[in-house]
C-alpha cells in the first residue's frame, strides 16, 4: 500500500479533528460536525485496515469504504459551508484534500479491479 495515502489520510483525520473541535467549541454546532468527525476520521482508519487486508478482495473492500467516506465528508463540508458554519477558505482546502483522497483511492481501486 501507498504508504503516502495513510499518510495523507492521517493528516487529513487530524485536520477534521480540529475543526470539529472548533466546529463544536466556538460555533456550537454538534450535529452537522460530529458528521463530518465520523465520515471524515473514517477514511484513514479504513486505509488502516486495508494495510492489514486478509486478501485482495478485503483490500479492495476497505479502499471501496475508505472511498466513499471521501464522497461523504464532501458532502459534509459542502453543507458546513452552505449553512455558514465554514467559510469560503477552508471549506475549499478541506474539500481539496478530500477530493485527493478520493482520486488517489480511485485510481488503486481501479487498478485492483483490473487485476482480477
Amino acid at each position: 500500500m501507498d504508504n503516502n495515502l495513510y499518510k495523507k489520510s492521517y493528516a487529513f483525520a487530524v485536520r477534521v479533528v480540529k475543526s470539529y473541535q472548533f466546529l463544536s467549541n466556538e460555533k456550537r454546532e454538534f450535529i452537522l460536525s460530529k458528521q463530518l468527525l465520523r465520515s471524515g476520521t473514517s477514511i484513514g482508519a479504513n486505509i488502516a485496515e486495508a494495510n492489514g487486508a486478509i486478501s485482495k478482495a478485503d483490500f479492495s473492500a476497505k479502499l471501496y469504504i475508505s472511498y466513499k467516506e471521501c464522497l461523504e465528508t464532501k458532502y459534509w463540508l459542502s453543507l458546513l459551508k452552505d449553512t455558514g458554519f465554514i467559510n469560503q477558505k477552508i471549506f475549499q482546502s478541506m474539500h481539496d484534500d478530500a477530493d485527493e483522497l478520493a482520486k488517489i483511492l480511485y485510481t488503486i481501486l481501479n487498478k485492483t479491479r483490473k487485476r482480477r
